[in-house]
């Protein structure tokens, strides 16, 4: 945030005070006639108001230099009031002004301040435009200076004035102290029943930002959205909510940006999508996922489609969560996904897919538990009735010290299942067979 650099036009306001026209001190002996030096200090001599008029005519032409020279020229001369040279000066520090030599002009206008008859008046408006110029020129510390001195003097400033104290405030890294100038100015705005500025509000939020005062934040933030709703602003108060422990307007008001059509970044698409399965509405998370990722917004990278599947999952809509997770799977390096993948067939009852999907997550390795998608694995074949290949497998998990109950306990229970499907088969045999030796009797019988 910088002050912004604009001409100043308290510099042509100060050249008005400068009489139009030559004075003369006439004698008078009338005891309620004002002194002769009173006089004087409101008048120029002719000669000077001619330079003057010289000056005001090449700066209107935009001969700077030659104003300069031509003010410069009767500063250096002997005789001239106070006054004169305020109004000298004055006209002198506009045309350095004009011509871009800023501290130049500073120091044509200290000349005036440095007069000690000059009147009130005169002094408050050169402080302020000095201060003014001295922030354009980054010499923050002499401007607030100047500044204060202003502020002495002036019994009803304006409210830009308390906000132009603040900004130089913000300059300096005094941000506790830009607080009270900038309050003033919205209250002395609302006494005058004038208009605020957005970007008071914007500086008054950065010094409670600076202070973490959240509550004040989120004040000034809704102030803002009221009159002036910006992205920016839904941001700020959607992180004023979240570090104020409300996770429920932090979310409404992150929604608002997203309904707004403000949210356009990828990270804080995704970011939306991860607040919505927070706030169990996965179903939205999902759509808002495919619409982005088709969009081109949202990358279709394997982070994604793994949260796309999360997504459909918590959904209950396990059939949709399998496409972008087998997706996912195929483009990562390790076999993790896989294995996710073969726990969603699992619960699918997708056996011979769930048994492809395990085995490929187990080959491709770099999985934190493989004892665990051994386990996977194991109930997979077991499923598909292949008892053999499901018993290595849950022997293999049964390796692992924390897998070796559950493992044993399924082992027991494919030994089980074997034993019973021997005993079926040996049944159906003994079946089988009486029915053969009651057709051989049968026919037997027929035949004799």
């Amino acid at each position: 945030m910088t002050i912004q650099r604009r001409t100043i036009a308290g510099l042509a306001a100060l050249l008005l005070m400068a009489t139009a026209g030559p004075g003369t001190a006439q004698e008078s002996n009338n005891e309620e006639a004002q002194p002769q030096a009173t006089r004087q200090a409101q008048a120029v001599s002719r000669s000077v108001y001619e330079v003057i008029e010289k000056s005001r005519v090449l700066i209107d032409e935009e001969k700077f230099a030659d104003a300069i020279d031509v003010l410069t020229n009767q500063v250096a001369k002997t005789g001239n009031t106070e006054y004169e040279q305020a109004n000298l000066y004055q006209y002198l520090g506009y045309s350095y002004h004009s011509a871009g030599d800023t501290n130049a002009a500073i120091g044509a206008f200290e000349k005036v301040l440095s007069i000690p008859s000059i009147e009130e008046s005169m002094r408050k408006s050169t402080l302020y435009t000095v201060a003014q110029l001295q922030a354009m020129e980054e010499r923050y510390d002499e401007s607030l200076s100047r500044l204060s001195e202003w502020f002495d003097l002036e019994l009803n400033p304006a409210p830009d004035a308390y906000t132009f104290y603040a900004q130089t405030l913000y300059q300096l890294g005094r941000y506790a102290e830009m607080i009270e100038p900038i309050e003033m100015a919205l209250a002395v705005a609302d006494e005058r029943d004038t208009e605020t500025k957005e970007d008071w509000y914007a500086l008054l939020s950065f010094a409670y930002y600076q202070q973490e005062n959240y509550a004040k934040i989120r004040d000034i933030n809704e102030i803002l959205l009221e009159t002036w709703p910006k992205k920016r602003y839904w941001l700020y108060l959607a992180n004023a909510h979240r570090e104020l422990g409300d996770e429920v307007k932090f979310f409404s008001s992150y929604e608002a940006l997203y309904i707004q059509g403000h949210l356009e970044s990828e990270s804080e698409l995704v970011t939306m999508a991860q607040l919505y399965m927070q706030h169990e509405v996965p179903v939205k998370a999902a759509r808002l996922l495919e619409a982005e990722m088709e969009r081109g917004r949202v990358e279709k990278s394997a982070r994604n489609y793994r949260l796309l599947s999360q997504a459909w999952t918590l959904a209950r809509e396990d059939e949709r969560s399998v496409e972008p997770l087998s997706t996912a799977a195929r483009m990562e390096d390790d076999g993790i996904l896989y294995v996710r993948l073969a726990n969603a067939f699992l619960n699918l009852r997708e056996d011979n897919k769930c048994v492809t999907a395990a085995r490929a997550g187990i080959e491709k390795g770099g999985l934190k538990n493989p004892d665990h998608a051994e386990l996977t694995l194991g109930m997979c074949l077991y499923n598909a009735h292949d008892y053999g290949d499901a018993l290595r497998a849950f022997r293999r998990a049964a390796g692992t010290p924390r897998s070796s109950n559950v493992a044993t306990q399924w082992i027991g229970i494919v030994n089980l299942e074997i034993k019973r499907q021997e005993e079926i088969a040996i049944a159906e045999a003994m079946a089988v067979k009486r029915n053969q030796e009651l057709e051989a009797r049968r026919a037997e019988a027929e035949s004799t």
